[in-house]
């Protein structure tokens, strides 16, 4: 069998994986498909994700029903404005062996060493402990005393936002917000589905979610997201697309250069082509394609772009921005292609 054959065999396995994984959380999570998928496309990406939205949609619920779907290590760390980094990563303590006496540092692990971390409430901590996840999110490790300690694998970030009550807050510095592969908005429920919450939600008998998939597989899935080709048209159309939001650049629409304060970097490039694989391949196909990059331009770009007093001043958001942008720029892959 030829290793083509057997790509294909595994992306059908990964999408009939996805399938089985959304049925297992339709068991306590109501409505929120495009919040489900883009965390599924984020995990087989090896990316990690911030939730925006009010209290009471149900964000820590979907994080803890996903872990046990994927038979994950969970843990939960609220952040508050007197959390300290150690709370995090874990700290250093002086213990005596009972039998020689001798007095040694042992170091005792955070919340950190798990597979999915819920930072809940990000924003109320100090930039000081937000900085103790940087390197956790990016290296996928955190030093201490010295040494380094690797993390458990496979391991995500999905941290959450409240966008209303922003006193005694501290904004994520920019550096850190683009470690999250995802800026997620978690929208309020439509009538019919806050109707369908409150009959799950008060009634006596509950499910209990399966296990669908391991941290195994979910290690050998994201290594098979990464093969999914991605020609050079797309390539293209994604450079054009970032370069695009950047009001410097000579080729920008004129309106990015009038509105647009900051653009995103390389990083956004990157994020939305393995995206895209992870997409294609969640939807059981070989290849990205340009539809697959539209449909992720908002969650990797809203929090790497920043609309300027004028944009701000006329109502404008990074996503109204994004969207204007996505209307100019054609997508005929004819225009792609070299």
């Amino acid at each position: 069998m030829s290793n083509e054959t057997n790509d294909m065999i595994s992306v059908e396995k990964l999408g009939e994986a996805r399938d089985a994984i959304i049925k297992e959380l339709r068991k306590k999570i109501v409505g929120m498909e495009d919040v489900i998928e883009e965390m599924l496309i984020s995990i087989f990406a090896q990316g990690h994700v911030l939730l925006i939205g009010v209290p009471g949609l149900a964000k820590t619920l979907l994080v803890s029903s996903l872990s046990e779907a994927l038979s994950l290590d969970f843990k939960r760390i609220q952040f508050t404005p007197d959390l300290m980094p150690s709370d995090i990563t874990g700290t250093e303590l002086l213990q005596e062996d009972p039998e020689t006496h001798e007095r040694r540092f042992k170091f005792m692990e955070g919340p950190v060493f798990t597979n999915l971390l819920l930072a809940d409430e990000i924003n109320r901590t100090p930039p000081k402990t937000q900085a103790a996840l940087l390197e956790a999110m990016q290296e996928k490790k955190i030093t201490s005393g010295g040494v380094n300690y690797d993390l458990d694998k496979p391991f995500f970030v999905l941290a959450t936002q409240n966008p209303i009550e922003q006193e005694g807050t501290y904004s994520l510095p920019e550096a850190q917000l683009d470690r999250f592969l995802f800026n997620v908005q978690v929208m309020y429920p439509s009538h019919d589905e806050e109707i369908a919450v409150m009959k799950n939600v008060t009634s006596v008998s509950q499910e209990n979610i399966e296990k669908v998939i391991d941290g195994k597989t979910i290690l050998e899935f994201q290594k098979l997201v990464k093969t999914i080709p991605v020609a050079d048209h797309i390539m293209e159309y994604v450079a054009t697309i970032v370069r695009s939001t950047r009001p410097n650049e000579p080729d920008s629409p004129e309106f990015v250069r009038k509105l647009m304060g900051w653009g995103a970097g390389p990083r956004a490039s990157i994020n939305l082509i393995m995206a895209g694989k992870s997409r294609a391949a969640l939807h059981g196909r070989s290849h990205v394609s340009i539809e697959d990059i539209q449909a992720l331009c908002l969650p990797v770009l809203r929090h790497r772009v920043i609309p300027n007093f004028a944009a701000r001043s006329e109502g404008m958001t990074s996503d109204s921005l994004i969207d204007r942008l996505l209307k100019e720029i054609p997508s005929d892959e004819k225009l792609y292609q070299r």
